[in-house]
């Protein structure tokens, strides 16, 4: 049975108050071709693919209602698609490169009023997080919610209504805007109603991503400290594992933030069409 979260909000009728009910519905974004670490996403992290243990994360949220694959049609995808599929989780298959048109065509088969956007090389995620992002965004009436880049990369969580997803889709021109689903939202500030959640530490320079060989080996390590006593580990158990043991940040450190962004920048241009 889907769980449903109830609003902040109540509509008046003629029969008394009616509580509003909002779907959330979680896309996690994954692919193999990886260029900088391919296949990373069903690589194995403590006994299982990277893949799962964040599904497995995701499922601890108390305000996500669906959670979804998307991936690709391109067979390199086949095998990431068996495993999630192995794991109940319902997959969707689209364009490889059009990533804002597989996110749209995914979240419309479900009809969510809210859509939570996850990429599948974040292995660390924490749902504490997550469900502060939904309950602002709901509570605020937001279009598109976020985590500030205080946040360490690799906990990032972006929430959108529906509505401006189908909206970036229908109007989304450049070439970076269809790689990036939330690009078109940022190049229009203005006309949405977005709010970034703020973090209480500068913290932005740590990386918990999964991008290069060097962040797999960091989330190994932290993973083989904190997973098999507490596989529901949240942020603050890993900064607490970092202050034991500062050298494990020195792992994976000095790697450019957002790289795959700037590369698609530096080579932008108007879609076809």
């Amino acid at each position: 049975m889907e769980k449903i979260i109830r609003s902040m909000s109540y509509a008046n009728c003629g029969h008394g108050i009616m509580e509003e009910y909002m779907k959330v519905l979680a896309i996690v974004q994954a692919r193999c071709s990886s260029s900088r670490l391919p296949g990373k996403v069903i690589k194995r992290l403590a006994g299982k693919p990277m893949i799962v243990h964040e599904i497995e994360r995701l499922e601890r949220s108390k305000l996500i209602d669906e959670i979804v694959l998307a991936t690709s049609t391109d067979s390199s995808d086949d095998a990431l698609a068996s495993i999630v599929l192995g794991t109940g989780t319902e997959v969707f298959r689209g364009n490889l490169e059009d990533v804002l048109d597989r996110y749209y065509q995914c979240a419309e088969r479900h009809s969510p009023e809210h859509v939570v956007r996850i990429t599948g090389d974040c292995p660390v995620i924490d749902w504490r997080l997550i469900d502060t992002v939904i309950k602002t965004h709901i509570e605020h009436g937001n279009d598109y919610t976020n985590l500030s880049g205080d946040y360490p990369d690799g906990l990032d969580t972006e929430v959108m209504k529906f509505s401006v997803l189908k909206e970036a889709w229908e109007k989304a021109k450049m070439l970076s805007e269809r790689e990036h689903v939330t690009l078109y939202i940022h190049n229009h500030k203005d006309d949405f109603r977005m709010e970034r959640i703020p973090c209480d530490k500068k913290l932005g320079d740590l990386r918990w991503t999964v991008d290069e060989p060097q962040d797999f080996s960091f989330v190994e390590k932290v993973f083989s400290e904190l997973y098999g006593d507490n596989p529901d580990f949240a942020m603050d158990d890993i900064l607490e594992l970092l202050d034991r043991k500062p050298e494990l940040a020195h792992i994976n450190s000095g790697i450019m933030r957002n790289e795959g962004l700037a590369k698609s920048l530096a080579n932008d241009r108007e879609i076809d069409g």
